[in-house]
């Protein structure tokens, strides 16, 4: 890296000024080049901070054109980079962070000025020219005087050199003179224009706008306009879009000589010669300007329209059905079970997916209707001039309809279904806001009743809404507050009525409502974020309530922790559980984690290495609810499991204690030729015992034995058990039964 700055080289008229354009977008990037490549600039581009460091030490540059959010470091150390070295280039930041901080910083580091993303091409370009024409007013009085020796000869040369149309018209509109360049780009000679009519090149169209520039009389002879106007192209019909510089200039002073005479000076101001222009193509620009005004207003991935376009639609549909007095609907759909498939085959197969469900929820609407992305698995619809609400069902019914097909993700055969919220104007609000909040209101309401469905929205979903948006909040100050507990509900050994072990179970207790368990909260918790911290006060929890366990003399009983799928995938999980146990002096043996199955499918090797480090550590690993979820056996040799707990809906179907139920025979099959540990959940009934002594699981869990128990009263239980005053729990099974140990 070199140890001083480039040398500056001066902006001259001479000099083509050098850009450097920063932006890790490749799209952004390619159309910025695009929207200047036709100026006279040098443009240079870099993808990322150590590019633009590199091209900064190797060459001079004027302007650096700089996204401040870049994939290997920030637009600010870009920028103390070059303050540092002292490097003369002005800089404009163009950021899509509309937080103040970001325009402070780079304001502070001598930006010249700070664009907003997106930019409008007018402010980027006139910004641009402003950065650019302040380093030409440093430009001293010798240089100037240079160029102004230059002889005719050399000033015709650059005129026909350059890249731009020169023309100048008479007073009555007609081409006195024209540069080269109009043939190379129109194809028309000079002889074929001088004399003709400005009009002959002026796209029909483009007429009246051309007709009020070039006959309006303006006395000032600096005075200038940009317009664009699109010229027709010789013989092939194409047409081309320029942007004119026009100023009003005697024509008799081809030179712009100055009359020595302050008489002169004043008698020439005052009249109109003609017209001297300057027409630039800007076809590719205009072409730039299009993908971007494009990118900027739909969804790169499924080509519809983004959310802000979105909003512009719903917004002049709800004017047009004020005015003509009708309805319209607004849908929320997000696809169910979408995150499974995109954590199962990664995200490749994830867009895909996307892409083929928005073609198909596309063919279901009516010329007219709006079907936007709204981010991630979510659309939104608007179907505006509807007759009535059967309208929206009958659209709602076929979106479930074609979902339910199955979709090929190249061989991949996946399911999906989708939760529908309708919101009808004006009845279930009169703003966009009101309309997409309750249209996701409603959709929340299908997802909280099983999915796949859709519901309109009505004024008790809000009531629902609020209730939970106040349970979040006192679950935040529940965790303050010191509101949850722990409950232990005993695993019981039926061979010898003794409690071996304990899963522990959360509750709130809630200032209002009482005791609630983990069914009614946790959930909310899994959705807004909470899992972390709670997860991180029960791991305590659990540790501080062992100490009373094995003073107790539990130090022989295990305790099973039900672990969250957002905790799993936390990296420290493993240090904090490690670090828990080392602080409060447990035994790992104590520990066994309790996953449910669907972990295995998020991120399968992951999963195998935190819960490997477990073992490793000496704690055991049971999968939960085994048999409900969507793992194939074959997870059962891939991850280290050490235990297999039966889910209470399969053992309330055993009503008859000599009756057959294949799937508890089969997992207790699995388990014994797996050589795993074995527990029922939710044993209720005598029979529902009997039955699984006899057929090979001896551990238990349920209100047949205990019910979960506060801390206090587990402890008790436990003391009564070491002084043999709680009677042994032993099922006597009949003769013909053989219990087999599992």
């Amino acid at each position: 890296m070199a140890t001083d700055a480039p040398h500056a080289v001066p902006l001259t008229s001479d000099y083509c000024p050098r850009l450097l354009l920063v932006d890790d977008e490749p799209r952004l990037l390619s159309s910025l080049y695009e929207l200047l490549r036709d100026r006279e600039y040098t443009l240079v581009t870099a993808t990322c901070g150590s590019e633009a460091l590199a091209q900064l030490n190797r060459l001079h540059f004027d302007l650096v054109l700089l996204d401040l959010r870049l994939p290997d470091m920030s637009g600010h150390e870009i920028m103390d980079f070059m303050n540092g070295k002292g490097i003369d280039a002005d800089v404009i930041v163009m950021s899509g962070d509309v937080g103040i901080e970001a325009a402070i910083g780079a304001l502070k580091r001598g930006a010249y000025d700070y664009l907003r993303k997106p930019y409008s091409r007018e402010e980027l370009l006139k910004t641009v020219e402003n950065a650019l024409q302040q380093r030409r007013l440093a430009i001293d009085n010798q240089r100037i005087a240079q160029r102004l020796e230059n002889s005719e000869r050399m000033y015709r040369y650059l005129v026909d050199s350059s890249p731009d149309i020169i023309y100048t018209l008479n007073h009555e509109g007609h081409i006195t003179f024209v540069n080269d360049r109009a043939y190379q780009l129109l194809g028309f000679t000079r002889d074929e224009l001088i004399g003709r009519h400005y009009s002959v090149l002026v796209h029909d169209e483009d007429q009246e706008r051309a007709r009020y520039v070039f006959t309006e009389r303006r006395g000032d002879e600096r005075a200038s306009r940009n317009v664009e106007l699109r010229l027709r192209c010789k013989g092939n019909g194409i047409e081309r879009t320029f942007s004119n510089t026009l100023m009003t200039i005697p024509l008799n002073a081809i030179g712009m000589h100055v009359p020595d005479t302050e008489h002169m000076r004043d008698h020439v101001r005052h009249q109109h010669y003609g017209i001297y222009g300057v027409a630039r193509d800007i076809t590719d620009r205009k072409r730039a300007e299009e993908v971007i005004s494009y990118q900027a207003y739909h969804d790169i991935l499924t080509d519809l329209p983004n959310r802000m376009l979105f909003k512009d639609r719903l917004g002049l549909a709800v004017i047009q059905a004020k005015r003509k007095l009708t309805e319209l609907a607004v849908m929320f759909v997000d696809l169910d079970r979408f995150k499974l498939v995109n954590d199962t085959l990664g995200h490749v197969k994830g867009d895909e997916l996307l892409q083929q469900a928005a073609l198909r929820l596309k063919d279901c609407l009516r010329r007219g209707d709006t079907l936007a992305r709204q981010g991630g698995d979510e659309f939104t619809i608007v179907l505006p001039e509807l007759r009535d609400r059967q309208d929206a069902k009958v659209i709602a019914e076929k979106f479930l309809e074609t979902l339910q097909k199955p979709f090929d993700l190249d061989g991949h055969q996946v399911h999906i279904s989708a939760s529908i919220g309708i919101a009808i104007y004006p009845s279930d609000g009169e703003t966009i806001d009101e309309l997409l909040r309750h249209a996701d209101i409603a959709m929340y309401q299908v997802k909280a009743l099983g999915k796949n469905g859709h519901s309109f929205y009505h004024n008790s979903m809000l009531d629902m809404s609020h209730q939970k948006i106040a349970l979040e909040q006192a679950l935040r100050r529940a965790l303050e507050n010191n509101e949850l507990e722990m409950y232990y509900q005993p695993q019981v050994d039926v061979n010898t009525g003794r409690i071996t072990g304990a899963e522990g179970l959360m509750r709130w207790n809630h200032p209002q409502r009482g005791l609630l368990s983990a069914g009614e909260f946790l959930p909310f918790a899994e959705e807004n974020g909470l899992m972390l911290p709670i997860s991180d006060w029960m791991l305590g929890a659990l540790c501080r309530d062992l100490l009373q366990w094995n003073a107790a003399g539990g130090e022989h009983m295990r305790l099973s922790l039900n672990l969250s799928p957002q905790y799993l995938d936390r990296g420290d999980f493993f240090e904090k559980m490690r670090g828990a146990l080392a602080r409060y002096g447990i035994s790992p043996a104590q520990i066994e984690v309790e996953i449910t199955e669907n972990i295995c499918i998020r991120n399968p090797l992951y999963a195998i290495e935190q819960l490997n480090k477990l073992c490793q550590l000496g704690v055991s690993v049971a999968i939960d609810d085994f048999g409900t979820g969507y793992s194939s056996l074959s997870y059962l040799h891939r991850f280290p499991i050490h235990t297999l707990k039966i889910d209470q809906s399969f053992v309330k179907e055993i009503h008859d204690e000599h009756g057959h139920y294949p799937v508890i025979l089969a997992i207790i099959s699995i388990a014994r030729g797996l050589g795993l540990h074995l527990v029922a959940e939710g044993v209720e009934t005598a029979t529902q015992a009997r039955y699984l002594q006899a057929n090979g699981c001896t551990t238990m869990q349920g209100y047949l034995y205990y019910r979960p128990i506060s801390l206090t009263d587990f402890i008790t239980v436990l003391q009564k058990q070491e002084a043999g005053d709680l009677a042994p729990q032993v099922l006597h099974t009949a003769p013909s039964m053989v219990a087999i140990q599992a």
